[in-house]
């Protein structure tokens, strides 16, 4: 049944989704390339629905949870009992004809039973660019690389400049037909705009002359003294930071800071709310969401309706006495809100859902908030062009801009999106503007660097033979010559590290191979403590501290707790496995090292463990709410595949599962949240 005949939308398909329905129909993969906002989710709903009604599987992948949780509501308002989710945190009619999974779920039911998907007609690669992801773009490429031939794949990707590129690999790898359709054109019109010197511009000419004031030595000139900020009771007050000479501050007379007031006051004017401000911070989330309030930005009526529907679902998810919640609220009044990973989920859920009804006219949130979830409004504001980028500031790269960007203008109820950027000329060059909004997206890089776990899955299969599959992989179809050499000898020399190591036999993995091949990512050190049975001899909620040790990655600059008498005790029965196994990687010369234990969550674990209140926790670690959650998700997760893990000990098994089960509970299970909802 065509589309023309049964519409699933109310709206007639752009040329684009109507070539993309034809392709569909002929039962051929497709990819397709186009700008944020351009409709792409409408050719995913085709291929939904056509499958459902031949009584095909269907499997939706996407790069972030938030993102899976997001579409199973969505799909299952639509298709009700048809619709599972398997993210690791949640699994929920995992055996339904359609399931939303994270990419990292469906490559390793590839890799373990992908005879489990002989009804899946379509899989689906949502935002398929994330292949160029340096930590987890590896997976995307394996996900296509072992998708069997007997199942058509539609990715759908942001604009990159070689589409065709993927798609000829994708051809020559499957020996399948493969379509590409792109789309440059936005169906709503998108205009670029600056504040600069505190002038909001509307053209790169003035930019240059009104900005920078046709000078190229920004950089070389003192930095005007910045805004600071103060929260009072009255709310945000801002102060000028004394300059150090006065002669460092003559030289500056012409730089003045952009004021986020007058940028507001001109949103409010120009009838362009609501707005989405990105920043990569999440501390000046916070404190620029805090500033933003001082504005009235609300109509006392839609004031009303915001704060019930903040009410109500504060009481859904349990938040009412949630200080963090609590405070939101005095924003929520003015119509402002922010949003950040280091909110507890729930908390977000909320904030997600007032956006969506468009009741919040001013969000402050960190670049997450671009990655698919759909969240438009009618303008953006990008804090700066300049993040901290492996420790350093560094331009954000044009794809990022563009992601951001294209959040601005609502499809059928916005004439124009308008995006903002704010731009200091003594942080940034002119050029640099210029080349981040006007160059072409980056290319699509491969990020080809296999697991452990995923080359002991292969081996069991093909043996050494696996090594015949690094010339199907996207790196080496980019590469040739010394680069492709590289690449193949590193996937050598990690099997000879796991050959070193006793993992590997003449007939297939022997028993430690066979448990590694269960832990993606951390495989190693757990398997060498499985096999001196240090891991049988933990109760419950040391297993619980390990776990979380083991998944946790501190970010910079944050003290650590006190040892425990636990964390202590893990520590040295870590000390002597994890030092053998970074010698043989250096011998083998693999890079980077696997990654050691951190134990700075461990008070909270173990008081999490017993039975503590959530609210406990910060004083126990220093470290923001939605990252504990986060982590002891991850350690759940990790927990729950030791419990399945066939070469687990019994015991192990055992203790593992009562670990996850005492860890899973309240603001932590992920799977009660999405029941919630």
């Amino acid at each position: 049944m065509s589309p023309l005949e049964a519409p699933l939308h109310p709206f007639a398909y752009d040329p684009f989704q109507q070539r993309a329905v034809e392709v569909i129909d002929r039962d051929t993969s497709l990819f397709v390339a186009a700008p944020t906002g351009a409709g792409k989710t409408v050719i995913a709903d085709y291929v939904i629905e056509r499958a459902l009604r031949h009584h095909q599987r269907v499997i939706y992948t996407a790069p972030v949870k938030a993102l899976s949780n997001q579409k199973f509501r969505d799909f299952s308002a639509r298709h009700g009992e048809d619709v599972g989710i398997m993210t690791g945190d949640v699994t929920l009619n995992p055996n339904a004809p359609l399931v939303i999974m994270t990419t990292e779920i469906y490559r390793n039911a590839l890799l373990e039973h992908a005879t489990h998907l002989p009804r899946c007609a379509w899989v689906i690669f949502d935002e398929v660019h994330y292949l160029d992801d340096p930590e987890r773009g590896t997976v995307w490429e394996e996900a296509i690389l072992f998708t069997p031939s007997h199942i058509n794949l539609l990715a759908l990707s942001a604009t990159i400049p070689n589409v065709e590129e993927l798609a000829t690999w994708i051809r020559q790898v499957h020996h399948r037909p493969v379509e590409v359709i792109t789309e440059a054109k936005r169906p709503v019109p998108l205009h670029v705009l600056f504040q600069c010197q505190n002038r909001l511009i509307e053209s790169y000419n003035a930019l240059k002359h009104e900005g920078y004031h046709n000078r190229e030595d920004w950089g070389r000139l003192p930095t005007p003294p910045p805004i600071r900020f103060s929260r009072g009771r009255r709310g945000f007050r801002h102060r000028r930071q004394a300059p150090r000479s006065r002669r460092s501050w003559d030289a500056q007379e012409s730089v003045h800071p952009n004021r986020l007031d007058h940028l507001i006051q001109h949103l409010k004017d120009t009838d362009r709310l609501p707005c989405i401000f990105f920043t990569f911070g999440r501390r000046r989330t916070e404190e620029l969401a805090w500033e933003a309030s001082r504005l009235p930005l609300i109509a006392p009526e839609e004031s009303t309706s915001l704060r019930r529907m903040f009410r109500e679902l504060c009481e859904r998810y349990q938040l009412t006495h949630d200080p963090t919640a609590q405070a939101m609220s005095q924003l929520i009044d003015r119509g402002v809100a922010y949003h950040h990973a280091g909110m507890l989920p729930t908390v977000k859920e909320v904030v997600e859902r007032c956006f969506v009804s468009r009741l919040i006219k001013f969000i402050v949130t960190t670049e997450t908030f671009a990655l698919g979830i759909n969240m438009p409004a009618r303008s953006v504001v990008i804090d700066s062009l300049k993040k901290r980028i492996n420790g350093r500031m560094d331009l954000i790269r044009s794809r990022q801009f563009l992601q951001m960007a294209g959040r601005a203008g609502r499809r059928g109820m916005d004439e124009a999106g308008f995006a903002y950027l704010r731009v200091q000329p003594t942080m940034v060059t002119y050029h640099d503007v210029m080349r981040v909004i006007r160059s072409q997206p980056e290319v699509v890089q491969s990020r080809w660097n296999t697991a452990y776990a995923t080359l002991l899955n292969l081996y069991r299969r093909h043996g050494r033979g696996l090594l015949s599959i690094f010339l199907q992989t996207f790196y080496a179809f980019q590469t040739s010559g010394r680069r492709r050499e590289e690449g193949q000898a590193l996937m050598e020399r990690k099997l000879d590290v796991l050959a070193h190591l006793g993992y590997l036999g003449p007939e297939g993995l022997t028993p430690r191979g066979e448990f590694a091949s269960w832990l993606y990512g951390y495989e190693l050190l757990l398997t060498e403590l499985h096999e001196q049975r240090h891991l049988e001899q933990l109760d419950p909620p040391s297993l619980a501290v390990l776990m979380t040790a083991v998944v946790y990655e501190p970010r910079p600059g944050l003290r650590a707790p006190k040892p425990t008498a636990i964390s202590r005790r893990l520590e040295g029965l870590c000390e002597e496995p994890l030092g053998r196994l970074h010698r043989v990687e250096r011998q083998f010369q693999i890079r980077p090292l696997s990654k050691s234990p951190a134990f700075s969550l461990a008070p909270a674990v173990e008081a999490w463990f017993h039975g503590s209140a959530f609210t406990k926790l910060n004083r126990l670690c220093d470290v923001d709410e939605g990252e504990i959650v986060r982590y002891f998700r991850m350690a759940i997760q990790l927990l729950r595949q030791l419990a399945q893990a066939p070469a687990a000990a019994e015991g192990v098994r055992h203790k593992a599962e009562v670990a996850w089960s005492r860890l899973n509970r309240d603001v932590v299970d992920a799977e009660q949240q999405l029941r919630m909802g």
